[in-house]
């Protein structure tokens, strides 16, 4: 660890640390590990394998046949027809060898020489893979940040990205890594090759696969475990995860999984943020394309978790982490590195590393985020794009300096059969909130308002600009507290484990202040809707009663803490006035027949709370109709 912290360099590249064989010891503690990982999936079996591997094949003489057909209609010379070639490559997790059992998609790589074009891949090829049997679920996205085909093929979920070379000719024995391949591309095929060039990079520079490999299986376990598993909220993906595995792996050579993994927690925990990782050292080249540098490049300061990708042109991979969702893991490190130092000692065994978070008794504050549509097509759209643009919410909220904490659940839950009768498909997110402790009796009024309504903003003029607005979309904010969570979500959500007190995780963080530049995202790896009919219990909505508040206290959100006069109170003690208050449209989003929705949702009363519902203001009837909060079976 100390030799870890004395950098060689500008950007902290250090020797291996430990160059030690591994002992009996480390080789038992690897095979518990192992034991441990089975039950969960973890390992491909050999006949799912064989199968990938098969529809791969298919797919690659597919793309051949198809390139070939489209060289004969543009009348290039048959000598060219007959050698045009083209390529299926893979990256992620399946190139990388850590795909899991029944984990069925696999993101691949369409790499066609230069006579065919992009819309020749979303026109011909689309229609070609529509005529398949095979191929079902067929859609394409090409308005994604990395334009992307998406389908079943044989039972196989592949994401097909394309790019084009210039090379009259792909051949088989094409190497991707070499950085003349990317000469005369446009941006969005140097970002589709970028996904196959890291991952070969990351193989490359790992000293021992195997290793790396069993690894990054318990890691991104560990990780979606404990709810830190997603690129699109703030959190790590797939090629992040892989790339700080791969680091460790390069600093302890000769170490086995059971030590990696302890040496990755303890590694990391007290990685001095915002110093970048990386596998090798950043090169020049002829192609003088846009490269990660915050000496250059006054955006890439502001970020505050980099992990640079390997290959050129190297980017951060992480551009979407704000200081929330790194103090969150942060916090997860040092939990991983306490339970395996555990673990090696003896003293526990690492069925408890993946032990879920319980993140429902984690804070005493919360925000429910609700998105619902109509129709189960148009929520698919929604939800697609406002978890997108969750991580833009929680960028709000933690610039607000009343605020220590927005941590993000990644996971997103269905609403219940109430809420599906009322607003037709339902889906929820939630985020704890942790305030700063009060340092004076002063009533203090914290205003969450502006934060909301530029979330809210944000997602519908994206949807109106991608022309995916419809009537009966809508966003709702609702702050709860703890014991409210049971009106949300079910019993055996809230009661997997006792409570926890929540660390204060800010302290690693005083100072530092979220400036992120908006970016480029793609929106394609959003989570799946899953719908629920869970009956809920009518009985419970009588305890909802209608918040009474004046018409210019709705035009603010804020929090208004008591502090007992005798001793500061911190804000898990703290009781709250909250009402929360979000619009539909900005003025140039139109729905027809929208609805303005007027929501106000929780206050406390002398001291006692009552969680109200919410008013929706139809400019068509002279009174508002009562639309109550979800409530669970």
């Amino acid at each position: 660890s100390r030799q870890h912290n004395q950098p060689q360099g500008h950007y902290g590249l250090t020797s291996p640390i430990s160059l030690a064989p591994p002992s009996d010891k480390d080789h038992i503690h690897t095979q518990k590990l192992i034991e441990a990982m089975k039950p969960f999936g973890v390992f491909e079996d050999q006949e799912e394998l064989y199968h990938r591997t098969t529809v791969l094949g298919k797919l690659n003489n597919f793309v051949r046949e198809w390139i070939s057909e489209l060289a004969e209609s543009k009348n290039l010379p048959p000598s060219i027809t007959e050698q045009v070639g083209g390529k299926i490559f893979t990256f992620g997790s399946y190139r990388l060898g850590v795909h899991t059992k029944g984990s069925s998609d696999i993101d691949a790589l369409c790499v066609a020489p230069s006579h065919v074009e992009r819309s020749d891949f979303f026109q011909s090829f689309f229609e070609k893979l529509k005529n398949q049997e095979e191929v079902k679920n067929l859609r394409a996205i090409e308005d994604a940040y990395v334009p992307v085909i998406k389908f079943e093929f044989d039972g196989i979920e592949i994401d097909l990205v394309f790019a084009k070379l210039s090379l009259p000719t792909v051949s088989d024995d094409l190497d991707l890594r070499d950085d003349s391949c990317l000469k005369s591309l446009d941006i969005r095929c140097i970002r589709s090759l970028n996904g196959s060039r890291v991952t070969d990079e990351i193989l490359r520079l790992v000293p021992n696969l195997e290793n790396f490999r069993l690894t990054l299986r318990a890691v991104k376990l560990w990780a979606k475990r404990r709810g830190v598993y997603s690129n699109i909220m703030g959190f790590l993906g797939g090629v992040s995860w892989a790339m700080l595995v791969a680091r460790i792996c390069q600093l302890y050579p000769n170490a086995l999984a059971s030590t990696l993994i302890n040496k990755f927690f303890l590694i990391f925990s007290k990685w001095d943020w915002p110093k970048p990782v990386l596998l090798k050292r950043l090169e020049e080249s002829f192609l003088n394309l846009p490269v990660w540098d915050p000496r250059v490049n006054p955006s890439d300061r502001y970020h505050v978790m980099p992990i640079i990708t390997p290959a050129y042109p190297q980017q951060n991979s992480t551009y979407n982490v704000s200081v929330s969702t790194r103090a969150v893991m942060v916090e997860e490190f040092q939990r991983g590195l306490e339970v395996t130092d555990e673990i090696l000692k003896g003293k526990s065994d690492w069925s408890k590393l993946f032990e879920p978070l319980n993140f429902f008794q984690k804070y005493k504050h919360y925000i429910v985020l609700t998105a619902s549509a109509f129709t189960e097509e148009h929520h698919l759209n929604w939800i697609g794009l406002v978890e997108s643009k969750i991580r833009v919410l929680v960028g709000n909220l933690e610039r607000n300096e009343f605020i220590t904490i927005a941590h993000v659940q990644p996971q997103s839950f269905p609403g219940n059969e109430v809420l599906y009768k009322q607003s037709g498909y339902v889906s929820m997110w939630f985020l704890g909130l942790v305030f700063k402790k009060a340092e004076s009796a002063v009533k203090t009024n914290v205003d969450l308002t502006h934060g909301i309504q530029s979330f809210t903003d944000t997602v519908y003029r994206q949807a109106s600009a991608l022309n995916i607005l419809k009537e009966g979309m809508k966003i709702e904010a609702t702050y709860v507290k703890r014991k409210q969570l049971h009106h949300f979500l079910p019993a055996g959500t809230l009661q997997k484990r006792k409570k926890q007190r929540v660390s204060d995780i800010s302290q690693n963080n005083s100072g530092l202040q979220c400036k992120r530049s908006s970016l480029g995202e793609s929106c394609s790896d959003g989570s799946k809707y899953r719908d629920s009919r869970t009956p809920s219990n009518s009985s419970s909505l009588n305890k909802i009663s209608k918040l009474d508040i004046s018409t210019a206290e709705t035009e603010r959100l804020f929090l208004t803490s008591w502090p007992n006069s005798k001793s500061q109170v911190s804000p898990t003690e703290m009781e709250a006035t909250v009402a929360l208050r979000t619009s539909g449209p900005p003025i140039g989003c139109t729905i027809p027949g929208y609805k303005t929705v007027c929501q106000l949702r929780t206050c406390f009363v002398q001291g006692q709370h009552k969680l109200s519902g919410t008013l929706i203001m139809d400019p068509k009837s002279a009174s508002p109709k009562k639309h109550y909060s979800p409530t669970s079976k």
